[in-house]
């Protein structure tokens, strides 16, 4: 039996990785990796998420863009030896909404969770 793949985020906490990716992949520009991977580094560290080490950091976020690219919502287009990526509007918007509902409902999970300690 094979599992479908759709463009839904499924995970139990928030994932600030992806969720940066999205985010930059949303504008019109298209991208090499490393100049995406540049972008994303300064992001997450100003938003103080990048942890596991610079390299860990670039595998995870290699691997969730190529997650991204097989679900359809990266498009990648090869011209020689240079991949560019581009994200596909409607895919990404559905993704951010579904982050952005995770997000909410993790915060108030963590809400609940302070205010049941105190």
């Amino acid at each position: 039996m094979s599992k479908t793949t759709g463009a839904s985020f499924k995970r139990r906490a928030p994932d600030n990785l992806t969720e940066e990716l999205v985010a930059v992949l949303s504008s019109k520009a298209s991208f090499e990796f490393k100049p995406l991977f540049d972008i994303l580094l300064v992001n997450l560290r100003q938003r103080n998420a990048a942890s596991g080490g610079e390299e860990m950091l670039r595998l995870r976020a290699y691997e969730k863009l190529q997650g991204l690219v097989s679900q359809g919502a990266v498009n990648r287009v090869v011209n020689g030896v240079t991949k560019k990526y581009k994200g596909v509007r409607p895919r990404l918007n559905l993704l951010n909404a579904e982050m952005k509902i995770l997000r909410a409902e993790w915060t108030r999970k963590l809400a609940a969770k302070s205010s049941a300690r105190n």
